[in-house]
């Protein structure tokens, strides 16, 4: 195996566990009440300390992934994360739980990021989007990975032993990407700066002075944050209890639902990167597309009841995760749109309203149906309303995206 795809493959393992490590309170959320003598509120706190975690760590990284370059950042924040692993699994209390996932938000912060850039330094420029979709691909399965395996391990061996279990594998694969990975090659045959010359300015704040001044950083961040936090609320919480209380679904029948949006999301990923790279030869139409397609989603989940055959629910929640795969292309438009030694600072910055983006949808649904709906917050009206306001920030957001430019192959 050549060096890039080395780096490529122990990279993907890592934004697995990253994955992973993001939706796996979901199946030991009763251990975790009972065990850390927590209430629903304390629950999800827990929970969100992760993204919050993950979020503000891109601030920094938006300038250090370009100084210092990603093999350096990548090994010191999964050192983090592992840390975060065994913390999380000995914690007896709130804070120690807290302690622990915010440890592992911060540790995983960089295993997308730092792919990313890699990405840019080893592979051509018209295979990115290609590569991008099969990372992300990979990472949902890692997702899928922290439901039934998980649960399986955790029956086996407890959670607590699980995710000690857990933090050796991810020194391990700490101490693999730290003898693999390569920041960039050293014949460079991209065309980009020699080993040891900067990455880019020789100061951060030009970058960041370029990259704020630029409307299309700023309308990709809105497209991203309002395309990755609808999803990944619905996906992550909301999904399961619209499932069951609205359509009348079995928990094992909600999770057959779920399981097909994220073979959508699986089977999307590569394809869209694929159909952009090779075939259509743009981001931007891509991106939208699978924009408007969402809203079109939402619109069709408000119409769903108990009534609504199988297969129409099969096809929303299959369709749901496939036009969402589209957004990783984001990552893509804006990197091309910035020099190349910018491409880590462009695509942290973005990523920043991403994690933000999941935080405040998941906790944003909740407290608007709670609000809105006090008495039936997990009823039909409830959800039809949510469905409905997140139609209209999909709709805002991809005719904002129509005043993106594009420029595709870096150059």
């Amino acid at each position: 195996m050549s060096r890039r795809w080395a780096i490529f493959a122990v990279t993907s393992l890592n934004f697995f566990l990253s994955q992973f490590y993001r939706a796996s309170n979901a199946v030991i959320a009763p251990q975790l009440l009972q065990d850390l003598s927590l209430d629903t509120q304390g629950l999800g706190l827990i929970s969100a300390s992760f993204f919050y975690a993950f979020a503000l760590t891109q601030i920094p990284l938006s300038i250090l992934l370009d100084r210092i370059g990603p093999r350096r950042i990548m090994t010191a924040l999964s050192l983090f994360g592992t840390l975060g692993a065994i913390i999380f699994s000995r914690a007896d209390s709130f804070s120690i739980g807290i302690l622990g996932r915010i440890l592992l938000g911060m540790g995983m912060s960089c295993n997308l990021m730092g792919t990313l850039k890699l990405l840019t330094t080893w592979f051509e420029p018209f295979r990115f989007a290609t590569l991008a979709g099969i990372l992300f691909s990979i990472g949902t399965v890692g997702s899928m990975a922290a439901t039934t395996p998980l649960v399986f391990l955790v029956q086996e061996i407890g959670w607590r032993q699980g995710f000690l279990l857990i933090a050796g594998i991810n020194f391990l694969l700490t101490i693999v990407l730290f003898l693999t990975v390569r920041d960039r090659p050293t014949a460079d045959p991209f065309g980009t700066a020699s080993p040891d010359a900067p990455a880019g300015h020789p100061h951060p704040g030009p970058d960041l002075r370029l990259l704020l001044r630029k409307r299309d950083y700023w309308v990709i961040s809105i497209g991203t944050f309002v395309s990755y936090g609808v999803f990944a609320s619905f996906q992550t919480l909301w999904a399961g209890p619209y499932l069951m209380e609205v359509i009348g679904l079995s928990a094992i029948g909600a999770g057959n639902l779920i399981f097909f949006m994220n073979v959508g999301t699986i089977l999307g990923g590569p394809a869209w990167g694929a159909l952009s790279d090779k075939l259509l030869k743009t981001r931007k139409e891509i991106v939208i597309t699978g924009l408007l397609s969402m809203f079109f989603i939402m619109l069709g989940l408000m119409m769903l009841s108990q009534d609504s055959a199988l297969w129409v629910i099969v096809l929303l929640f299959f369709s749901f995760g496939l036009f969402r795969s589209s957004g990783p292309l984001m990552y893509a438009h804006i990197k091309e749109l910035l020099p190349i030694g910018m491409a880590g600072t462009a695509m942290t910055g973005i990523n920043f309203f991403t994690m933000i983006g999941s935080a405040v949808f998941l906790q944003g649904m909740g407290s608007f149906m709670q609000h809105f709906y006090p008495h039936a917050s997990q009823g039909p009206e409830a959800f039809n309303a949510a469905f409905l306001l997140y139609a209209v920030c999909l709709a805002g957001t991809t005719l904002l995206y129509f005043l993106t430019k594009e420029k595709m192959g870096g150059s």
